[in-house]
C-alpha cells in the first residue's frame, strides 16, 4: 500500500509527456528537402521541432538547418585542470608523507613532479574528451522516434515534431515539397 501511494507520488510529479506528434517526410533529393525545411520555417515551426536525416554528408547548412551550439572544448579543459591538481596532489602528498631527506635536499622536488603532472593534465584532457564527445553527441538516444529504411539507401528524411493542430499543415507542406512517403506517429 505504502509503495503505491509513493508510485502515485512519483506520477504526479512527472511532468506529463509532450502533446506533439512527429511527423516524417520521405524525399529523394536535396532540393526537395531543403524546400520543404524553408517551406516549415515560414510556416512558424521552431528549427529547433524538426531534424533532417541522411545517410550521406552534406556539408553544413547546406539543407537549411540550424547551427547545433556544442560547448566540447570546455571538456578537455576542465580535465587538463583535474589532471593537474591531481597530479600535483599525488606527487606532493606522496613525498610529504613519506619524506626522504637526502643531502640536504628539498622534500619537493620540482623535476620529478613536472613529469607526473604532464601525464596527468594529458590523461584528464584525453578522458574528458571522449567523456564531452559522448554527451556533445546526444548518446545515448533510447527513443529514436520515427524512422524509414530508405534514408539509409539515399533518400533524406524531415522529421518534424508539431503541435497536434499544425501536423496536418505539415503533411500538405511536405507533399507540396516533393516528398515521395509522409508517416506520422498518430
Amino acid at each position: 500500500m505504502a509503495m503505491q501511494g509513493i508510485m502515485g507520488l512519483l506520477r504526479n510529479a512527472m511532468p506529463a509527456a509532450s502533446a506533439k506528434h512527429t511527423v516524417l517526410g520521405v524525399f529523394s533529393d536535396a532540393e526537395s528537402a531543403a524546400t520543404a525545411g524553408d517551406e516549415l520555417k515560414s510556416a512558424g515551426i521552431p528549427d529547433t521541432d524538426y531534424d533532417f536525416l541522411t545517410d550521406s554528408p552534406y556539408p553544413e547548412g547546406s539543407l537549411g538547418e540550424r547551427d547545433e551550439p556544442h560547448r566540447l572544448y570546455l571538456y578537455p579543459f576542465i580535465g587538463a585542470l583535474l589532471g593537474l591538481s591531481s597530479g600535483i596532489m599525488i606527487t606532493a602528498m606522496t613525498q610529504v608523507a613519506y619524506p626522504l631527506v637526502t643531502g640536504g635536499k628539498p622534500v619537493l622536488s620540482l623535476p620529478p613532479m613536472a613529469i607526473v603532472c604532464y601525464e596527468g593534465t594529458m590523461l584528464g584532457a584525453i578522458l574528458f574528451t571522449v567523456i564531452g564527445i559522448v554527451f556533445e553527441s546526444r548518446l545515448p538516444k533510447f527513443d529514436l522516434g520515427l524512422y524509414d529504411n530508405r534514408i539509409t539507401q539515399g533518400f533524406l528524411g524531415l522529421r518534424v515534431k508539431a503541435e497536434p493542430e499544425q501536423s496536418r499543415e505539415v503533411v500538405q507542406i511536405m507533399n507540396a515539397a516533393g516528398a515521395v512517403d509522409v508517416k506520422t506517429d498518430q
